[in-house]
């Protein structure tokens, strides 16, 4: 990818690159799985990484990685990485938000920590607005807007006269 990334940096686009686990690439690689576990994997992350950084990425996210193997590319490289699963020694953290807030309930990689569980709330929620409609307990009176009587009857006395 370094030859394409250089390309589009050169024409003014900043490019993040991205090493490790690539979910767009998860038939690749076999699934959601660690990337970077044998010596020789970890070299060529490390590899990749520079020459990520040598094409003109401005930053690169490191996902899936073993924390060892992170931290060596972080210091290794100029430009800052972002960990997602690599472990603290990268310049910086993300963590995709459906999973801090539990919103799925699907089996969650080990790098994830659930700050909420909100997404049992966000589920009945949307239960109840389902009920409600189909009882036509909403939308009830308080949640519609009201027309001066005159302009209704207007409206309608004009709906008449034209059908």
């Amino acid at each position: 990818m370094a030859p394409t990334i250089e390309a589009i940096v050169k024409v003014g686009i900043p490019v993040m690159g991205h090493i490790g686990l690539t979910p767009q690439s998860l038939s690749q690689l076999g699934g959601y799985r660690i990337q970077g576990k044998t010596a020789g994997a970890a070299r060529r992350l490390l590899d990749d990484a520079l020459a990520l950084e040598q094409a003109g990425c401005f930053a690169i996210v490191l996902e899936a990685v073993p924390a060892p193997v992170a931290t060596t590319i972080s210091r290794r490289l100029s430009i800052p990485t972002i960990g997602i699963g690599a472990g603290p020694g990268c310049d910086g953290q993300v963590l995709v938000y459906h999973d801090i807030l539990g919103l799925f309930d699907r089996l969650q990689p080990r790098f994830v920590k659930e700050y909420a569980n909100v997404g049992e709330i966000i589920t009945n929620a949307f239960s109840a607005f389902r009920d409600d409609v189909v009882a036509h307990r909403f939308p009830a009176e308080e949640h519609t807007y009201p027309m001066d009587e005159k302009e209704e009857k207007d409206f309608y006395g004009g709906l008449e006269a034209k059908t």
